[in-house]
């Protein structure tokens, strides 16, 4: 039954996407690129659907670039999209290599991702020695997996670390007793505790810093078009607002995933986490000598959102 709720909610998540509306008179036209149709990406749905970025003046064009976070930012730095909602690391990473791409907000400053597990795994060490599901070695999945086992004093070397592909691949093996672990995001978390497995971390109750999802464009368009990209994030910072403070509205499209992204994730004033930036670039060093002693503050520009702010817009959002 979940299973099916889900497939729906996709889709009708991926036909709202694909809706392009003509443009309006006296609106400017935006495209936005997301890596992924995903429940991650919220508060953009809600502000397209709603209306929001027509009331600042924008007609938006919402596209799923589809691939990894490196195909978002190539089509951004290609400007066939205006911003890009994509993985912390791909931007990051576009940056240090000399790219013109910056972190303009925040749309999930940690890490969504749990360790779940079969029933009779109860500690950290418990899983040494046991499988442990990823899409694939150097994905997100992958990185997690790294991240949480660091933090417990632990190497990928004190569990065995299976490549599956997909989360829903990853359920099915739990089912069939190919793996012990698996890391997990929204839905199939869900689906794999509905089932009966259990949650041995949850990275956003953690103190790690992952720049989950990001919202970035290039430099070179916000010295060109810095009021339009003031309007942009008002209009997703009202979109978070309208996610958080309309349940029945928002749980239209997302469903189960509001929960979890309305009180844990989505932050008022999205600022990118300096701290993700750091983690993200501990990552990168080893392939990247660039990475290394790189001030995480030049991979941000705070100042937009900050205007934003204290110009009073966040606060009149969530007053009353």
């Amino acid at each position: 039954m979940l299973v099916r709720r889900l497939d729906r909610v996709y889709l009708l998540a991926t036909l709202a996407i694909g809706l392009v509306t003509s443009s309006a008179h006296g609106q400017d036209k935006i495209r936005v690129g997301l890596s992924s149709v995903s429940a991650l990406h919220g508060a953009l749905w809600v502000a397209e659907q709603r209306g929001i970025f027509r009331k600042h003046g924008l007609d938006t064009e919402v596209i799923v670039v589809g691939g990894a976070g490196t195909t978002g930012v190539s089509a951004l730095l290609a400007g066939d999209i205006q911003y890009v909602s994509a993985a912390g690391d791909a931007i990051v990473s576009s940056n240090s290599r000399g790219g013109d791409t910056v972190m303009i907000a925040s749309v999930i400053n940690k890490g969504l991702q749990r360790i779940i597990v079969k029933p009779d795994i109860k500690t950290q060490a418990d899983l040494k020695g046991k499988r442990v599901g990823v899409t694939r070695v150097g994905a997100v999945s992958h990185t997690v997996l790294l991240m949480i086992l660091r933090r417990w004093g632990l190497t990928e070397r004190d569990v065995q670390v299976v490549q599956l592909g997909s989360s829903p691949n990853m359920v099915a093996s739990l089912e069939k007793g190919g793996i012990e672990g698996a890391v997990l995001t929204i839905p199939s978390m869900f689906v794999a505790e509905d089932l009966g497995y259990r949650v041995l971390v949850d990275l956003a109750d953690t103190d790690i810093y992952y720049l989950q999802t990001m919202l970035a464009t290039t430099r070179s368009y916000i010295r060109a078009n810095r009021e339009k990209t003031l309007r942009f994030l008002r209009g997703f910072v009202e979109g978070i607002a309208y996610f958080k403070q309309n349940k029945r509205e928002s749980l239209e499209n997302l469903e189960r995933s509001y929960d979890l992204l309305a009180t844990k994730y989505y932050e008022q004033t999205p600022y990118p986490s300096l701290r993700g930036v750091e983690t993200v670039l501990g990552f990168l060093e080893k392939d990247n000598p660039k990475a290394k002693g790189a001030d995480p503050k030049s991979f941000v520009d705070e100042s937009l959102l900050r205007e934003i702010e204290a110009s009073g817009f966040v606060k009149a959002l969530y007053r009353g």
